[in-house]
């Protein structure tokens, strides 16, 4: 005769299946936020952050427009040279010029009667065709200096257009860097809140199962339900979110992207100290390298305009060939050598005013010098201490999910002996996913604010990084353009 069934018999069964289950979920669910909390994908089609770099560095459109605004400031050279340089002109004329003539000729003629007046009128046209044709060539001897500052300040514009490129260049890495690592964390945060809803789901599985012997309440199971349905919505948040994501890392680095790969760490890179990072970042972070830069053209600037009161003098030559048929001229032929010393003596006192401007303009770029020395500065220390706190948050994070994990464990087995309730479980639920979340936003805040220090040093760069890319080269179109007397195409054939 089989054994009797009892109710405790049934719920020792219950709970045995409940276990598994909950095993189960949770071994899977460990996996996962393993895998998340490392930041790990190994799907064939995963990009790296070094690959997102590169592509950054090639193809990002602000980068590139900011590479053409250098080419562009290159320009400015063989703009100045121009005043070592003759100018030349030639001038052609020729034309169309009628004479008409009219008048009376007198003059006496003999007759029978002896002399008489006769009076004849006449009427005579004459065409022509004067034209000539001459060269003039002028050459500037000296110009108050004008030529040779000019071409200073045209070559401090064009290495503070390079230290701005070196900067812009820099945003870009560090954008194209936070956008793969926001994509990153949001796949994290999404594997580990869709695994949270597998774990909720066998959790209103068992309280379903307790409720129909009779072990625990309607409201148990109406909380277990109430909280799977909380964590469906973060679902859908999350994957909004990636969404947001992924669009942002399109616009920055120029295509989409698929599961991300872990982040190798650059700490190798950084300063080994505070102090060591303020120093380098004064002398060579491009803002304030192009911030100086200005300062040299600024005062540049004051000696082109002062110039114009100093006197100058020009040699002209000029050759002329007319023709211009006369009675007994067929054509004449000029040539010359003139120079002329011009003395300004006062011209309205506009050159005055404007060698004032120039002189406070100078000292406004001086200013904004020390005002980018003190913004780099506030950059090196929040980026040093951001790094420091998101490690200890690291810390943290990793010690709250061992805590919270033996809680849930414990709160799980009192739940079964009747002293939780199914709302403490939920609790520490939540509480260890919490944790978990944490973790993945402190790890890719860590990263994010170690490429923000290298950044504010002034070290992010392709060389530095070591990407693998062709590296832009300023030095090529400008030596390319610099000394070219004519041409109207670019050097890439535009």
């Amino acid at each position: 005769m089989p054994p009797l069934r009892t109710k405790f018999g049934e719920y020792m069964s219950t709970s045995d299946s409940y276990r598994l289950r909950q095993r189960r979920a949770l071994g899977v669910a460990a996996m996962a936020v393993l895998a998340a909390l490392s930041f790990g994908g190994t799907s064939a089609q995963a990009q790296t952050l070094e690959g997102a770099l590169a592509r950054a560095y090639q193809g990002n459109p602000n980068l590139n427009a900011q590479r053409a605004q250098v080419r562009a400031t290159d320009e400015q050279v063989p703009q100045a040279l121009s005043g070592y340089r003759p100018t030349i002109s030639a001038a052609v004329d020729a034309g169309f010029q009628r004479d008409r003539t009219k008048g009376v000729n007198s003059s006496f003629e003999q007759t029978p009667a002896g002399l008489a007046p006769v009076r004849e009128r006449y009427n005579l046209i004459e065409n022509s065709y004067p034209r000539g044709a001459g060269v003039t060539v002028e050459q500037n001897v000296f110009n108050g200096f004008q030529t040779k500052n000019s071409v200073r300040r045209a070559e401090s514009n064009i290495l503070g257009a390079r230290e701005t490129l070196r900067n812009s260049e820099q945003n870009i890495l560090f954008d194209a860097a936070q956008a793969y690592m926001d994509v990153l964390r949001d796949y994290a945060i999404l594997d580990v809140r869709k695994n949270n809803v597998q774990v909720l789901e066998e959790e209103l599985r068992a309280a379903r199962e307790r409720f129909q012997v009779g072990e625990v309440t309607r409201t148990d199971t109406a909380q277990a339900e109430a909280a799977l349905q909380g964590a469906r919505s973060e679902v859908s948040a999350s994957e909004a979110q990636l969404n947001t994501s992924r669009a942002t890392y399109r616009q920055v680095v120029g295509e989409d992207i698929a599961r991300p790969r872990a982040a190798k760490s650059i700490d190798r890179l950084l300063p080994k100290s505070l102090s060591q990072a303020i120093g380098l970042s004064q002398a060579q972070h491009p803002a304030i390298l192009a911030a100086l830069h200005g300062v040299d053209a600024a005062n540049l600037d004051i000696r082109v305009v002062e110039g114009n009161l100093l006197p100058s003098l020009n040699l002209q030559a000029s050759f002329q060939r007319r023709y211009d048929p006369g009675s007994s001229i067929n054509h004449t032929t000029s040539g010359s050598i003139v120079g002329q010393l011009t003395i300004p003596i006062y011209e309205g006192g506009t050159v005055y005013s404007q060698a004032r401007q120039a002189k406070e303009t100078a000292g406004q770029r001086r200013l904004e010098a020390d005002v980018s020395r003190d913004q780099v500065r506030q950059a090196v220390v929040s980026a040093w201490g951001q790094v420091e706190a998101t490690t200890a948050q690291i810390k943290s994070a990793q010690a709250q999910i061992e805590a919270s994990q033996t809680a849930l464990n414990g709160v799980r087995e009192e739940a079964k002996v009747g002293q939780r309730t199914t709302l403490d479980v939920l609790n520490a639920q939540q509480d260890l996913l919490n944790a978990r979340q944490s973790l993945i936003t402190a790890q890719r805040d860590r990263v994010v604010a170690t490429y923000a220090l290298l950044s504010s040093v002034g070290w992010l760069t392709a060389e530095r990084l070591g990407l693998q890319v062709a590296r832009y080269d300023p030095n090529v179109h400008y030596d390319q353009v610099r000394d070219k007397w004519i041409g109207l195409r670019t050097p890439d054939g535009r």
